[in-house]
């Protein structure tokens, strides 16, 4: 992915190099794996979040950010900048304004309007605030535990997964999700969950075809990285031996992947209509 020579998007919150909450021992893994999943493209942040913040507490000495750090943070603000460019004129030629939300970047622990969050929380968007918030530690897992391939294209795919939930918020999907989530059962609740997952991935690829358009960004094998991505955070890839489709709160794989492809094949907006086609009438 080529990424160099952006201008910086003044939107990023670096909070890595600042002290912050101890964890308790094995909590980072163990989180990843019962909670990474689950905030990951969607999910009720406030009641987990809170036990998470219980896991550790107090305060630690300020990180020294080493030169691999730094240009990480170089890469996600370029992604960053690249997401407010398309978005702006995604929204611009539909007659809408697009409100840019910050992205933090933390480490072992942040305080959110949603909840105080750990290190095991992985990326994630609090709608309360309008932010994205992400440890980049979170990769390292999804390449090793999860099978992923990794690469700094399966970094751009979740950020632009991530704004995506926040473009869902701009245009009141979410809280529509929301509300009917509040009037059915749990198995129609997870299928609501479902529809906003696939269509988080939709807008991710539907980014990804108007940044190729308008910047020329991609190299070989980066949509094999977001597509192995998407593979591995699958439902059914998750839950392996023991698959039970009516607790599906994202996507299967095949469905993770083929939303992501549909975006950014079609790069049509309106082709982005992941309730319909689970039957659901938003």
């Amino acid at each position: 992915m080529k990424w160099g020579g952006r201008r910086s998007s003044g939107n990023l919150d670096d909070r890595r190099g600042m002290s912050g909450g101890g964890m308790a021992a094995g909590g980072g893994i163990l989180g990843v794996i019962a909670f990474v999943i689950y905030m990951f493209m969607g999910g009720d942040s406030g009641a987990v979040l809170d036990q998470m913040q219980q896991m550790g507490s107090g305060s630690g000495e300020p990180v020294e950010l080493t030169e691999k750090d730094k240009e990480l943070g170089q890469m996600v603000d370029a992604i960053l900048v690249d997401t407010e460019d398309v978005w702006n004129k995604i929204f611009e030629e539909n007659g809408r304004t697009y409100e840019e939300p910050t992205l933090v970047l933390f480490r072992n622990s942040v305080q959110t309007e949603c909840g105080g969050a750990t290190s095991a929380s992985g990326p994630f968007y609090c709608p309360i605030d309008r932010k994205v918030y992400m440890d980049l530690a979170f990769f390292d897992e999804l390449q090793s535990r999860f099978g992923a391939k990794g690469g700094d294209f399966a970094i751009a795919y979740v950020i632009a997964h991530e704004i995506g939930h926040h473009v869902q918020t701009l245009l009141g999907t979410s809280q529509k999700v929301t509300q009917m989530q509040q009037e059915t059962d749990t198995r129609g609740a997870n299928k609501l969950s479902v529809a906003l997952e696939l269509q988080a991935d939709f807008y991710a690829g539907l980014w990804t075809h108007y940044n190729q358009e308008m910047k020329d960004f991609l190299e070989a094998g980066d949509i094999e990285e977001a597509l192995s991505a998407a593979n591995a955070v699958g439902d059914d890839a998750i839950q392996k031996g023991n698959v039970m489709p009516d607790s599906f709160t994202h996507g299967t794989s095949e469905q993770r992947m083929y939303w992501f492809k549909k975006g950014f094949e079609s790069g049509d907006i309106r082709q982005g209509d992941t309730f319909k086609d689970l039957n659901i009438n938003l």
